[in-house]
């Protein structure tokens, strides 16, 4: 037998005193304020009474067609913004949206102790391994939503004694990029190395400096002249090579000899990286990235989903433990990027002095 239900109402139900505004007052008082304020300002109401849920849907109804915009809705205030907030993601770049890539960290242990890892790697860091499973199916969803590159990182990935089926089944997906000391492409995992796809995968090799004095100092003696090795016997077995220089600021002298430098080792100008030194991880220095400041890039581990890779061991860009459904997890953290550049932009007020 099927019943009917009244439906609950959030609100209680309280009849109106003569006092309370009708509904169509709550609008009509919106009305007012939203023309004392320029566009890009605010105004506020206030629902009360029995007339709550229906203020709320007339406010919603008058600011669909008048071309204002609800921003919140806090207990019984309404803040509605005179005009409509731009859309935070119209000025990007394709390739800055969020979700147009995904980085994966395939572990968290490696053969270096760089003295400004992100992420805390090193010979004595746990392990934390995506796993091959996992791997596979954050590849097929990333495909089926729509996401163009995926980026392995670690700690070391070629620690893993299985990376060429984790990256195998990446680039049977997207195109892939692999990111490496590039110091132990020797015995079998060169030969690991060799059975990746050459067309679909690209490596990404950590050299700091045109010579190893400021390499070796923050990676360890000797590791300057096996990661250039590293990027020779790579171009011989066919790779595409990058190379990411990490620099603090008062190295930035160091730019033009080290973009010859990579000249003469066959590293094109479009794949040379350099980024700025962050302070996370074990760095004690370097530039300060929070997620305000920061445009997102969906970040994987075996621990959940982080807001981007430079923060990948941080709770203060940690976004969910729900890796999958992955378009749920770029969705999430889309929606959150919205909110910091809208709540950024309100808090940004013209304040006339003439």
């Amino acid at each position: 037998m099927v019943t009917s239900r009244t439906p609950v109402s959030p609100f209680p139900l309280v009849e109106p005193s003569a006092a309370e505004p009708s509904a169509m007052g709550v609008v009509l008082d919106l009305i007012e304020r939203i023309g004392r304020v320029p566009t890009g300002g605010t105004a506020t109401v206030r629902l009360v009474g029995a007339n709550r849920i229906a203020g709320l849907d007339l406010v919603t109804a008058w600011c669909a067609s008048s071309g204002n915009e609800i921003v919140s809705v806090e207990g019984l205030t309404v803040t509605v913004l005179h005009g409509r907030s731009p859309d935070p993601l119209a000025g990007l770049d394709p390739a800055q949206l969020p979700g147009s890539r995904v980085w994966v960290y395939t572990n968290f242990d490696c053969n270096l102790a760089c003295d400004y890892c992100c992420v805390r790697s090193s010979p004595k860091a746990e392990r934390r391994a995506i796993g091959a499973e996992r791997l596979q199916q954050i590849a097929s969803e990333a495909a089926a939503a729509g996401v163009g590159e995926l980026i392995l990182t670690g700690g070391e990935p070629f620690l893993l004694n299985d990376l060429d089926a984790l990256v195998n089944s990446c680039t049977d997906e997207l195109p892939t990029t692999l990111l490496t000391n590039g110091m132990l492409f020797r015995g079998t995992r060169l030969e690991r190395l060799r059975r990746m796809d050459r067309s679909r995968l690209t490596l990404q090799v950590s050299v700091d400096s045109a010579t190893p004095g400021i390499h070796d100092s923050h990676r360890g003696n000797g590791s300057w002249a096996k990661a250039v090795d590293g990027i020779r016997i790579a171009h011989d077995e066919g790779f595409r090579v990058k190379v990411a220089a990490t620099l603090p600021a008062d190295q930035m002298h160091e730019l033009d000899p080290f973009h010859d430098f990579l000249d003469t080792i066959g590293i094109s100008r479009e794949d040379q990286v350099i980024r700025a030194l962050a302070h996370r991880g074990v760095a004690d220095s370097g530039i300060e990235l929070t997620v305000d400041s920061l445009i997102p890039e969906v970040t994987i581990t075996a621990d959940g989903v982080y807001w981007h890779p430079v923060a990948a061991d941080h709770e203060d860009q940690f976004v969910t433990r729900d890796i999958f459904p992955l378009a749920d997890a770029i969705a999430e953290i889309t929606r959150r990027f919205v909110a910091h550049r809208r709540a950024a932009d309100r808090a940004a007020e013209w304040f006339p002095c003439a």
